[in-house]
């Protein structure tokens, strides 16, 4: 991916990681003429990441387990954490686990 795209894609990729509001800022930010391909990358991954943190939520929300719960935050924490300063240094690597599929899912938002 070609530095410029990475640079003027870069504020709309860190702002995908920011809940899920952060993820349809940054496709609003991103719908413009040019369209960054280094910004969609993580718009999907953070999409991605969202769905499944309310699909787990509400998967796990009918255990009464502590240890259920801090186990999934903690997987989570980890994978946004790692999306993000992804995002920040200017690469394109999928989250582990999951980041593939989410870029295959979700390859009709760009």
């Amino acid at each position: 991916m070609e530095n410029n795209s990475i640079e003027k894609g870069k504020t709309a990729a860190i702002t995908s990681y920011i809940l899920i509001i952060g993820v349809f800022i940054a496709m609003s930010m991103n719908s413009g003429e040019e369209k960054s391909s280094y910004a969609s990358f993580h718009i999907r991954q953070a999409l991605g990441l969202s769905l499944t943190f309310i699909s787990l939520g509400l998967i796990i929300s009918n255990f009464d387990s502590p240890m259920i719960s801090i186990s999934m935050w903690v997987f989570l924490s980890v994978l946004w954490t790692y999306g993000i300063f992804s995002a920040i240094n200017g690469e394109t690597k999928p989250i582990p686990l999951l980041g593939n599929y989410f870029q295959k899912w979700f390859q009709s938002i760009s």
